[in-house]
């Protein structure tokens, strides 16, 4: 699984996490049942932290996504730090390499 976490809105450790676990938590979900989802699952739920600098690259990757490879894309209540509706995470799951291969050019978190 990879939670690509935006840098640009400023967003403190605590509503980082929170959102990241929004993230994973969809994922999972959407994923449960899959014989994906039990590899993960078996092989101890790997989970990575990396940067998107904006919206716009959380957008590229998400256009990209093939079939096979789960996603969740977590839009804020803004009941907190930024505003409703805003997008904070994208999380992913599937396939180690397709996921590599979406994520190469972003710097861990």
């Amino acid at each position: 699984m990879a939670l690509i976490v935006r840098t640009d809105l400023d967003m403190s450790r605590g509503k980082i996490v929170a959102q990241a676990a929004h993230a994973a938590v969809e994922v999972a979900l959407k994923a449960r049942g899959t014989a994906m989802f039990e590899r993960w699952r078996q092989a101890g739920s790997r989970k990575i932290s990396l940067i998107a600098s904006d919206l716009e690259t959380l957008d590229h990757i998400s256009s990209k996504v093939a079939h096979g490879i789960v996603c969740h894309m977590v839009k804020d209540a803004g009941h907190t730090e930024v505003p409703p509706g805003t997008y904070t995470v994208l999380g992913l799951l599937g396939p180690r390499n397709s996921i590599e291969i979406l994520t190469e050019n972003l710097a861990l978190l």
